[in-house]
């Protein structure tokens, strides 16, 4: 069904018209949730951090294979698949706009969370994040004046120059502390680093079922919608790959890239729409960030779950293997051994019966 301005009862606004979230009881409940999820966060941003090694990190930022890899699959891939996707699903120039923005946006942490539990590159993926973040500020602007020429809506858009900062900053200052307790106490940071990151797995859960319902008046809108909010994470995760695998990144980069490709920073595409359209705009424009962040939420999950299950039946088989190596070694101590074996082992030992004979021949006979 299509979100038209006659559903504006179902989105309250504020005094600056600005969209809120709705949650089952009242306005402080909400700000407390923000604000709480955004101290939670930069712990799990920091405990991340103290899984990357000064050397490691200085190597990706000397040599910037992989990061100049995800940056043009960020600003290049995603932008182009977006203007692609509204194209091609004929959607209203306000949702196009809002799906635009969206692939304009930088990568988010939850792709940091993520790339820990599949065992990626985590120095590649959060100074991937923290460079995104910092070309964002002329990226943004760039994709949008190239891809938005078809609609005369785009003009309107701001770019929060402000809210990147804050976000660049969230990100730096926390990973920085990480990255020191790893350089100075190395076995304290891998235990911060495995909290940390039951903690961001919970995280995401907690993300994607508060998403639901804050917004779910949001649920109702055009199936189209719907599909773009679902497959388009899913291309940014597949096309991300790939490309890692045809320029022959190592398997854990382009892991690492395909989670940074697909993973936009939800966040900041609604600041961005917030501060460039009308709250009637709002309505059909809100839409789109929540069904690409919970898709994007789900998609994550599924791929932490795939990958775990691989590694433990790995695992498993390697176990396995060791043991029956373990079982020859047991059966060879106990005599059961192969006949090869058994002849090699009569060879020596007839060898060495010999060599004393030789010596006693060798004496016998002697001056």
């Amino acid at each position: 069904m299509r979100t038209d301005q006659s559903n504006l009862s179902s989105f309250p606004f504020n005094e600056t018209g600005h969209l809120e979230g709705r949650m089952v009881g009242n306005g402080t409940l909400s700000l407390v949730f923000s604000v709480t999820l955004s101290v939670m966060l930069a712990l799990v941003v920091f405990s991340l951090g103290c899984t990357v090694e000064v050397r490691k990190l200085w190597s990706h930022i000397r040599r910037p294979w992989g990061i100049g890899v995800g940056l043009l699959c960020q600003f290049g891939l995603m932008p182009l698949t977006a203007y692609i996707l509204a194209i091609s699903f004929s959607v209203t120039s306000v949702q196009a706009v809002a799906i635009l923005i969206m692939g304009c946006c930088p990568g988010g942490a939850i792709s940091n969370i993520i790339t820990y539990w599949i065992d990626g590159d985590m120095d590649l993926s959060l100074s991937m994040t923290t460079c995104s973040t910092i070309f964002a500020m002329g990226m943004m602007p760039f994709c949008l004046f190239i891809y938005s020429q078809s609609w005369e809506l785009a003009n309107n858009i701001s770019i929060p120059y402000y809210t990147i900062g804050i976000t660049l900053l969230s990100l730096v200052v926390p990973v920085g502390v990480g990255v020191f307790i790893n350089y100075k106490w190395p076995k304290k940071a891998k235990l911060f680093a495995k909290v940390g990151s039951i903690i961001g797995i919970l995280l995401i859960i907690v993300i994607g079922t508060a998403s639901s319902i804050l917004y779910e008046g949001s649920w109702n809108t055009d199936l189209s919608i719907l599909a773009i909010g679902i497959i388009y994470p899913l291309i940014g995760y597949i096309s991300g790959f790939g490309i890692a695998v045809l320029v022959r990144q190592p398997w854990k980069r382009c892991r690492t890239i395909a989670l940074e490709t697909g993973a936009q920073n939800v966040h900041m595409c609604y600041t961005v729409l917030q501060l460039s359209f009308t709250p009637q705009q709002l309505v059909q424009m809100f839409t789109f960030p929540l069904i690409y962040g919970s898709f994007q939420l789900l998609n994550g999950l599924l791929l932490v779950a795939v990958y775990q299950l691989y590694k433990r039946r790995f695992m498993l088989v390697c176990d396995e293997k060791i043991l029956d190596s373990s079982k020859m070694c047991q059966n060879t101590i106990h005599g059961e051994t192969n006949v090869n074996f058994e002849n090699e082992e009569s060879s020596i030992h007839s060898g060495m019966d010999n060599k004393p004979k030789a010596s006693q021949s060798a004496q016998d006979h002697g001056p």
